[in-house]
């Protein structure tokens, strides 16, 4: 499955000033809670639980003390009711950083946050976060999980590559095998492609109708408001590149033996549809970042800018769910361990 987005007739345009989203309301912008419908009790419970998780999900609310943060990750996230164009946000953008180098030491402590705050959350056994990467083919998914969770015990995270559905899965409903891997208590998982696929490549390559893909959008959020509401944080990055970062990363593939094996022909193929690509994505960000799971489009073309803002990001969201260690048994004080 492809996991590129249609971004052709958009085009990217660099250097659009300061490079953040565009944030015009749109007419009918979407709530930042599903329309459950229901009885008034059950949507004020709804929006409890929206509120509750957008204290989490904005955490430069709570644990930034002089704000913005650096890097500035609440400028990449798409606010719920509001709407982003791709084009609008330069995929080069690396705010005042300029090297890799300048962002070495500040990586590690956030990985080093990372792993603390995961080793909390796994002993807590309370709750959990789901970790969603979509990009372009190229676009860097793997490269942030092995750059970002560097040094997390694997026991209390895993990652989840999703491909062309077997024929187990199709016969349910679309959201059926993404339902199975979400995190149990205490633990990350992070979905390398996601149910994402399900508005994308079948749109793209018209797999289903739009009268079949165009009701999933409330699906998936839908989807997501239960997870969040099981008490699973949800958290989804759409690594942003150009058409000519895509492509020098291609050449980079054939040109070096040791990555040589990375590289399909069908990769060309998928590129023809950069344009429907850029458009099937920039939908599904419009139509489900909501205030429990927001969208956070990164600019990728720098793959060290990339990680850090993605570091950062979860690591502040992992602080603000502030999962603590159970208390440890009474009378530990006492207790002697015989020879």
């Amino acid at each position: 499955m492809a996991e590129q987005a249609d971004g052709g007739r958009r085009g990217t345009r660099r250097g659009s000033g300061t490079g953040r989203t565009t944030r015009n309301r749109a007419a009918g912008g979407r709530s930042a809670t599903t329309r459950t419908g229901g009885t008034a009790a059950s949507r004020a419970a709804t929006a409890r639980v929206a509120g509750k998780a957008g204290d989490v999900t904005h955490p430069e609310r709570s644990v930034v003390k002089d704000p913005p943060p650096a890097p500035d990750y609440p400028r990449w996230r798409v606010e719920p009711g509001t709407r982003i164009r791709l084009a609008d946000i330069d995929p080069d953008e690396s705010e005042r950083y300029q090297r890799k180098k300048d962002v070495a030491d500040e990586l590690k402590h956030h990985r080093d946050r990372i792993a603390d705050l995961q080793a909390r959350l796994y002993g807590e056994q309370k709750r959990s976060l789901l970790i969603v990467l979509q990009a372009m083919d190229t676009g860097g998914k793997d490269g942030t999980i092995k750059g970002v969770f560097a040094g997390v015990n694997p026991q209390g995270c895993q990652v989840w590559s999703f491909k062309a559905p077997s024929n187990e899965e199709a016969a349910h409903d679309f959201l059926w095998r993404y339902h199975q891997k979400a995190p149990p208590k205490g633990m990350i998982h992070i979905f390398n492609r996601s149910h994402y696929e399900d508005v994308l490549i079948v749109r793209v390559k018209d797999l289903v109708p739009e009268p079949v893909w165009r009701p999933r959008y409330a699906a998936i959020n839908q989807f997501e408001y239960a997870l969040t509401a099981d008490g699973v944080t949800v958290l989804k990055f759409f690594l942003h590149i150009s058409k000519e970062e895509q492509k020098r990363r291609l050449e980079s593939r054939l040109q070096d033996p040791d990555k040589r094996w990375k590289f399909s022909s069908n990769d060309l193929k998928e590129r023809a549809y950069w344009e429907d690509y850029q458009a099937a994505f920039e939908d599904a960000v419009n139509e489900c970042s909501t205030e429990y799971a927001p969208w956070y489009v990164v600019p990728a073309n720098k793959k060290w800018y990339r990680n850090l803002v993605v570091a950062r990001t979860i690591a502040d969201t992992l602080e603000a769910m502030d999962p603590r260690f159970p208390a440890a048994e009474q009378g530990l004080e006492q207790v002697d361990i015989p020879d």
